[in-house]
């Protein structure tokens, strides 16, 4: 469901936050007392306050306080902003938002650093945005029904911020919480045509231009054909296109669109079942970066592919040891139906090399167990052919906090793919288990057309089991915001 609560200024910090406001939030640092705030009268000294509560200034840390005000009470939040970094502010955000749940609004002071000293000098750089991005995102839920007791605040009002900060941080939260939409909502409606469908949505809102591939167009794209073959729901192939004034250089972007995965013939077990409605986030972070790329004014065109299909089991699907012909006419021969994903991305790997002459190339996708057991949750695997490309999302990663490591391309183990009876294999012929998402990079890489490419594996931070920070329960919409700030910069 989309992010319900509404960021506004309140205007310049000497006015204060509105008399109206019942729960104002101010700002505290490490070593750092609450800066004096108009209209804001604690009932002790701040500094004794914290001291009671042994309270660190950590980002996220709150300790709360009622105060006096005209016509009765008011309830104050002391809460940390750490470093000042944007991914500390991030943090504050989401815990003052979080407190304020169920309430019609809530007043945040934005931190400056004229409040803290030269300690922190250079801190607080788009504080604005980070708390925006950090305080929505937090406030995002999603529920069919009326199942879930309470809900968001539904107004945050920041005082003494920056306008131009508040739209970008809006911006990029209100795509993160589209791509969350499409992940978490449930295959029983997420068939591929419906994925295409909200592409179209998109494309309609945002100015994009659109392409849908559907049977018998996807007659070449033999990958995406076997792999939803067994489905009653027929796959199809998105193209969104984005072109500014004068642009520098052309970006495909191709994501994963796997709206569910059964595993195929080679059938998942039961508990790696439950989680694969979310089997297309990487395809979701396409298409909400897509939405958000004229509110940054992106000054590169960019191609967003999505390859959609059902991985299902009927008497239509395919086998193991079946052979098929991508895009572009090599065959591959497939071992385990449960590496699906790898199939349907080479087609559009293969397609984007021979067709759009992209300068870059990045896909993204929930492709391998085995990024998550290597890297944990949190933390995407990257991979690239390119040093300056790889340089570029490490850097965008880190600093919208959505992190990623780089893995090797171990030439050694390109031969794990090849096979007897055709081009190459798509998982390991000796199915060792071994170096699960290498081996999976070296298979897509064979279809990038040696162009500069990279490949995010999102495996483990596409889903989150809980709430912590700016990260709600579910899908989380990784990438979105990496990506963005890539392409912007």
């Amino acid at each position: 469901m989309p992010i319900e609560t509404t960021p506004v200024l309140s205007g310049p910090r000497t006015a204060g936050p509105a008399p109206e406001a019942d729960i104002v939030a101010v700002p505290f640092g490490p070593g750092r007392t609450p800066p004096a705030v108009p209209g804001v009268e604690l009932p002790v000294p701040a500094d004794a306050l914290l001291a009671q509560y042994e309270a660190k200034g950590e980002p996220g840390e709150v300790v709360e306080a009622t105060a006096l005000r005209e016509g009765g009470l008011r309830r104050v939040l002391l809460y940390g902003v750490g470093d000042g970094s944007p991914g500390a502010l991030r943090r504050a955000g989401a815990a003052v938002a979080r407190r304020a749940r169920r309430r019609a609004s809530l007043s945040v002071v934005v931190p400056s650093g004229e409040d803290f000293g030269e300690d922190f000098e250079g801190a607080f750089k788009g504080a604005t945005a980070s708390l925006v991005e950090g305080a929505l995102l937090a406030s995002y839920s999603f529920a069919i029904g009326d199942g879930r007791a309470g809900g968001p605040v539904r107004e945050i009002v920041f005082v003494g911020g920056d306008e131009r900060e508040l739209r970008r941080g809006e911006a990029l939260a209100r795509a993160t919480a589209l791509a969350r939409d499409l992940v978490n909502t449930p295959a029983s409606v997420k068939t591929p045509a419906w994925l295409a469908d909200q592409a179209k949505e998109v494309a309609a809102g945002a100015g994009l231009d659109v392409r849908v591939w559907a049977e018998p167009e996807l007659g070449e794209f033999g990958g995406i054909r076997a792999v939803g073959q067994g489905s009653v729901n027929p796959p199809r192939l998105v193209q969104l296109s984005y072109t500014p004034e004068n642009p520098r250089a052309h970006v495909v972007l191709a994501g994963k669109g796997i709206t569910f995965d059964s595993g195929g013939l080679s059938l998942k077990p039961t508990e790696g079942m439950k989680t694969m409605k979310t089997d297309m986030a990487g395809g979701a972070a396409v298409i909400a970066a897509m939405s958000a790329l004229a509110d940054f004014d992106v000054p590169v065109r960019v191609t967003g592919l999505v390859a959609c299909a059902e991985n299902s089991i009927s008497g239509s699907a395919q086998r193991p040891g079946d052979v098929i012909r991508q895009y572009g006419g090599r065959t591959v021969e497939v071992l385990n139906t449960d590496a699906e994903g790898r199939l349907v991305l080479a087609d559009a790997l293969a397609y984007a090399d021979a067709e759009l002459d992209p300068d870059v190339v990045i896909d993204v996708a929930t492709l391998t167990g085995a990024a998550k057991i290597a890297l944990g949750p949190t933390i995407a695997a990257l991979f690239s052919t390119d040093e300056a490309l790889a340089a570029g999302l490490a850097g965008a990663g880190e600093a919208t906090g959505e992190r990623l490591w780089r893995m090797p391309l171990v030439d050694d183990y390109r031969a794990m793919l090849d096979s007897e009876v055709a081009d190459l294999a798509n998982v390991d012929r000796a199915m060792s288990g071994s170096a699960g998402s290498i081996v999976a990079a070296l298979f897509l890489r064979e279809f990038a057309g040696g162009r500069p490419w990279a490949h995010l594996d999102i495996a483990g931070p596409a889903r989150a089991g809980s709430d912590e920070g700016e990260i709600t329960r579910g899908g989380t919409g990784f990438g979105v915001r990496l990506l963005l700030r890539y392409l912007t910069a």
